[in-house]
């Protein structure tokens, strides 16, 4: 099988995931144990790959860590200095990327669970769509008599419920680099950006054909609540439960490395990274990131950042890193 270059445009500051994403890149935020990015680098790693391509922006620097202690492949990282849209990032990588060659376009804050063979194995380009009950938060594919007729980002009326959930594999990539490039000359932008739909727009109107398959398996990671939903889904799928004396653990949970957990129940739905503290408390359907501590506290729907603290209280919260919620006593961490 022929190799694939991949364009992995990961430059979004994740505004909506704030303030997570003040201090890490939205893609390296954890679900189930993992980083976000970490389940795509893995998916990649079982097809042949001549390279990846980054774009990265803010805090691209943690992004380009992360890659090269962790995976052992071609890689390249370019910095998109404004953020100007994914037509904007995907056409930085012209100088990178031959007009015939094949190539994936993958969005790093979305996992898939899909076959990726059947998909470069097509003789046409091909984006994936999913149905969605609010098309309205997403690009959607335009179909007339079940063809591809064009491409609308986040229509306010209804035009399609098929939303594009960022997959998409080019066999005209020099095309879709000049349709791009055609806009940006031009100053052409939808909702304030230079998007990627508009030139894949353009393709459709100069008679190239795009397919579309459907993806049941994607798990949008935008918001709060859909990564917490996320983190459901990847804890029913990998992990189940362990063992804890004196603390009752109702799976599927993920506890990390060098964790205290103690008179505590802990699940369902619980990621807790390396290094957290639990003591006295109750929490479920909750991300625990690393070295967070949580004490006399019930906690559910909850994120909390890295070595963030909460004491005492029933709590639904989203907390960033280094953050403090005390209530009653305020004690120090390691009395």
């Amino acid at each position: 099988m022929k190799a694939l270059k991949v364009i992995l445009p990961v430059a979004g500051s994740g505004t909506r995931l704030r303030p997570h994403t003040l201090t890490n890149p939205k893609v390296l935020l954890r679900v189930a144990g993992k980083p976000i990015l970490g389940y795509i680098m893995k998916e990649l790693l079982n097809h042949p790959i001549s390279e990846v391509i980054f774009i990265v922006g803010h805090l691209g620097k943690q992004i380009e860590s992360y890659i090269k202690e962790n995976f052992q492949l071609k890689t390249r990282f370019v910095y998109q200095k404004e953020q100007l849209g994914l037509g904007h990032a995907v056409y930085l990588t012209k100088d990178f990327v031959k007009p015939d060659e094949e190539i994936l376009i993958l969005l790093g804050d979305t996992i898939f669970e899909i076959n990726l063979n059947d998909v470069i194995k097509s003789e046409k380009s091909l984006i994936g769509v999913k149905e969605v009950e609010n098309p309205s938060r997403f690009g959607v594919v335009k179909l007339v008599d079940g063809k591809v007729e064009g491409f609308v980002e986040k229509p306010k009326k209804f035009i399609s419920n098929l939303a594009i959930v960022g997959i998409y594999y080019l066999k005209e990539s020099g095309a879709l680099l000049e349709a791009l490039e055609e806009n940006i000359q031009k100053g052409k932008k939808t909702k304030g950006e230079f998007q990627l739909t508009d030139g894949l727009q353009q393709l459709i109107e100069k008679g190239y054909e795009i397919g579309i398959f459907p993806v049941e398996g994607w798990f949008d990671c935008g918001k709060p609540e859909t990564l917490l939903a996320t983190n459901r889904h990847l804890l029913k799928r990998y992990h189940r439960g362990v063992r804890i004396n004196g603390s009752v653990i109702i799976p599927p949970v993920f506890i990390g490395k060098d964790t205290v957990i103690k008179r505590s129940v802990i699940g369902p739905y619980v990621s807790v990274a390396n290094g957290c503290e639990i003591i006295d408390s109750i929490i479920k359907n909750s991300i625990l990131n690393t070295n967070a501590l949580v004490k006399m506290s019930i906690l559910s729907n909850s994120i909390m950042g890295e070595s963030a603290i909460v004491n005492g209280g029933f709590q639904s919260l989203n907390v960033g890193d280094f953050s403090q919620i005390v209530q009653n006593l305020i004690e120090k961490r390691d009395e």
